[in-house]
């Protein structure tokens, strides 16, 4: 009995230290849009391609941090300029705003309870009236 034991366990480790342990290849997590998320990059319905929100010129800043750091929110505009999608970071994906009023240097976007004002360089990011973000 012992020898049968002593057998099974010999076996069921010579088995199981066969099995090669393969890690994950880098760049292998794309998504549906084949964006490599590991690498930084995130889907833009606006500019139909993957994006580094990091790397977009406009970023704008929490106006209320709740922590000891700031969250940044990211926008990539359409190249007619009648659209805005806004990275935020607590949410999954993006949300698009219409231009609803242009005048001069100053546009508004909208989308629900989001608004984005555009003046000149400056940008503010409302929810509910409240600022959010802004540069």
């Amino acid at each position: 009995m012992k020898k049968q034991i002593l057998v099974m366990t010999i076996l069921l480790a010579s088995v199981s230290y066969g099995q090669e342990i393969r890690p994950k290849a880098l760049g292998s997590d794309r998504d549906k849009h084949g964006c490599i998320g590991s690498a930084g990059y995130t889907y833009s319905q606006i500019k139909k391609d993957c994006i580094r929100l990091f790397e977009q010129k406009i970023l704008l800043k929490e106006t209320d941090p709740k922590g000891s750091y700031a969250l940044s929110a990211a926008i990539a505009f359409s190249e007619d300029d009648k659209k805005a999608e806004i990275f935020l970071p607590s949410s999954k994906g993006s949300v698009i705003l219409s231009r609803t009023a242009s005048y001069k240097s100053t546009s508004v976007y909208k989308k629900g309870g989001l608004t984005l004002i555009k003046d000149k360089e400056n940008y503010t990011l409302k929810k509910s009236k409240k600022i959010i973000f802004n540069l």
